[in-house]
């Protein structure tokens, strides 16, 4: 697989227009590190490390809000063939702030809004609304 972080958001999509109470994925680092951000934003209900077969995943919790998912878009960014980055001044807002930027910064991985209050940039990862 070339891009896990594009495997992780065409599964949340997939399960959350099936109207999936979970979905599971493999375990990285990475991958754990949006889905907190995820947990903490509120599109997702929870996150949890399971064990499957001796192999890490991540079991995450689906929310729905009035029977719709609460994640109504997701988009890929930076790709494996065209990385972008951005500084700190140049972070788009998402739907004029309805939605959320997730960058790869020196200081993990955070959300739009985070990095331009520390005023880092980094590799814009994905879109979410």
């Amino acid at each position: 697989m070339t891009d896990p972080i594009a495997d992780m958001l065409a599964r949340l999509r997939n399960s959350a227009a099936a109207g999936q109470a979970s979905l599971t994925l493999p375990y990285s680092k990475l991958k754990s590190d949006i889905a907190q951000i995820l947990k903490k934003e509120g599109y997702i209900k929870d996150t949890e490390l399971v064990t499957i077969d001796g192999h890490q995943n991540i079991k995450i919790q689906t929310k729905f809000v009035n029977k719709t998912s609460a994640i109504t878009g997701l988009k890929r960014v930076s790709r494996p063939g065209l990385r972008r980055y951005v500084g700190a001044g140049d972070i788009p807002r998402v739907l004029g702030g309805m939605g959320i930027a997730v960058l790869s910064t020196s200081r993990g991985i955070l959300t739009g809004h985070e990095a331009r209050k520390q005023k880092v940039g980094g590799e814009l990862l994905a879109y979410i609304w």
